[in-house]
């Protein structure tokens, strides 16, 4: 098969000081269609340079640049002659790294401010009004900008607000550009992405298929790869690109976990085999999966074992296929996943930062996994994955449909996971799906997932009899991609709908419950 070699995407790394927003940030600049990566803090500069981006964006952050142990940078990145945008800490840092002021006098600002633009042609705030709102968050203040930079903002409390040098390509704003709150931050942020930078917007759905089908290519040669299909948005969307690349080489195959919600094996075989023509094979492991499960209540040991077995079943499947196909001697060498940027984040990779669950795609196989990975998907936020989606001609029922985790119902059983919850769960679950379709607020929600309390119950009151039953959690989150999310205000006459159709006709459930509880601090998924 022939190939060609993919060239990189301008990137623009973004140094995470522990801010909030730091993924925030990443995502508004993949919005104007430029390939962000974040990096710790603590990565030494050579080694952000080694990656050569075509500009560096030092995030806001949690602590004043005169604590002790406060992070800092090396004055070598301003002098490497890369573009350099400071948010907020990454301003304050600059600031004083190359000889500017930063005091902590009392000036501090939160939330919504007023800026004045003092010089409105500038390379950051050309277009944009004299007189703005932006959203603050700072303790100390800017108050002398270092030599060579011109101050082109200022606040009631802060007289440097904003700075810039056109000459070495170093910009600043003491504000979050990144927020909904700045009202022109967006501008402000393509300002200099655009002019300071010079980098030109190409990233698009178009250019990540036609780099991600010469990776794979590349990379797969002309050996074969499996995919395990779970019927959600990733694991389609990276099952049709790697399908896009390598055609009949791939074979997808699903396992039925006995994990899954009602209605959904019968719609992988149906709508993702028509929609790209793929090889699938479908494997009926529910039993396996039931068996290892038996007596597991711990949630991280739940997602483990998933996780093993899969491999396991991948492994059968592996040698069948080999077994069965008319193949020219090459093995099965590769394993496709649909690991997004959140999955790795959340389980430690990419930030430095601490894991926050191990992910059925990242910290959940195990070491003697005998195939190598292709993780098409892993820098792309869920938004994305729809826009290639889409690029690659699948339907809306795959490209829009919620996200269900690779675990499938085991982790939003608390407690142990046996057949007859399943049932129950499944039963719930439908319910809660048909109305919310009913009510048509599919795409006003990100998705909804419903928990039983397996291990908790209830007293409740059915016809004239006492009830010892099961409470049920009904999660409906809305958010972007899944970094951050919040509870999703449904109606209330949604709401009674669901309940009085579960608890009237799932037997054993005898209470609905709403988790009122943002992310952070709490995750998306229960377990």
């Amino acid at each position: 098969m022939a190939s060609s070699r993919p060239t990189a995407p301008d990137t623009v790394l973004v140094v995470d000081f522990g801010a909030q927003y730091a993924q925030l940030i990443a995502r508004r600049v993949r919005e104007a269609r430029v390939f962000s990566e974040i990096v710790p803090s603590t990565m030494p500069v050579a080694e952000m340079l080694a990656k050569e981006p075509k500009a560096i964006i030092l995030s806001g952050g949690p602590s004043s640049v005169y604590a002790d142990g406060a992070p800092s940078i090396d004055r070598a990145l301003f002098e490497a002659g890369v573009p350099v945008f400071g948010m907020c800490y990454g301003f304050q840092l600059m600031a004083t790294t190359l000889g500017g002021t930063v005091d902590n006098n009392g000036a501090r600002e939160y939330g919504r401010t007023d800026l004045t633009v003092s010089k409105s042609g500038s390379t950051l705030f050309e277009g944009t009004p004299d007189e703005q709102v932006v959203w603050m968050s700072h303790g100390d203040a800017c108050s002398a900008a270092p030599e060579g930079f011109t101050v082109t903002a200022s606040t009631g409390q802060v007289p440097v607000a904003a700075f810039e040098d056109d000459e070495r390509r170093l910009y600043g704003v003491q504000y979050h550009p990144e927020v909904m709150h700045s009202t022109f931050g967006q501008q402000v942020l393509e300002h200099f992405l655009y002019r300071g930078a010079r980098i030109a917007p190409t990233w698009t759905a178009g250019s990540i298929v036609e780099e991600q089908v010469a990776l794979i290519r590349e990379r797969v040669g002309s050996k074969r790869a499996i995919c395990g299909l779970s019927g959600g948005v990733d694991s389609a969307v990276a099952a049709a690109l790697v399908n896009e690349a390598i055609g009949s080489q791939l074979t997808c195959v699903y396992v039925d976990h006995g994990l899954m919600r009602t209605g959904e094996t019968e719609q992988v075989e149906k709508d993702f085999v028509a929609a790209t023509g793929a090889q699938l094979k479908v494997v009926d492991a529910s039993e396996r999966f039931l068996n290892a499960l038996a007596g597991v209540t711990d949630p991280e040991e739940k997602r483990k074992i998933i996780g093993r077995e899969f491999i396991r079943v991948f492994e059968q499947a592996q040698a069948e296929i080999i077994a069965d196909a008319d193949s020219d001697g090459e093995d099965v060498a590769f394993l496709v996943q649909g690991t997004l940027y959140p999955d790795v984040v959340e389980s430690g990779g990419g930030t430095g930062t601490a894991n926050i669950k191990s992910h059925h795609n990242v910290g959940g196989l195990p070491e003697d996994l005998e195939f190598e990975l292709v993780e098409p998907l892993r820098q792309l936020f869920k938004d994305e994955v729809r826009m290639v989606g889409q690029e690659l001609g699948l339907p809306d029922e795959i490209v829009q449909r919620q996200p269900f985790p690779g675990p499938g119902l085991g982790i939003r059983i608390i407690g142990e996971v046996t057949r007859e919850r399943l049932d129950l769960l499944r039963q719930a679950d439908a319910i809660a799906r048909e109305e919310l379709t009913a009510a048509g607020l599919d795409r006003d929600i990100w998705q909804c997932p419903v928990v039983l309390l397996a291990d908790v119950r209830s007293v409740g009151v059915q016809g004239d009899g006492r009830t010892y039953g099961h409470p049920v959690v009904l999660r409906p989150v809305s958010s972007e991609d899944a970094m951050t999310a919040d509870w999703s205000r449904l109606p209330y006459d949604v709401l009674a709908t669901i309940s009085n159709r579960i608890t009237n006709e799932v037997r054993d459930i005898n209470r609905v419950t709403l988790d009122v509880t943002s992310k952070p601090p709490g995750t998306i998924e229960w377990e």
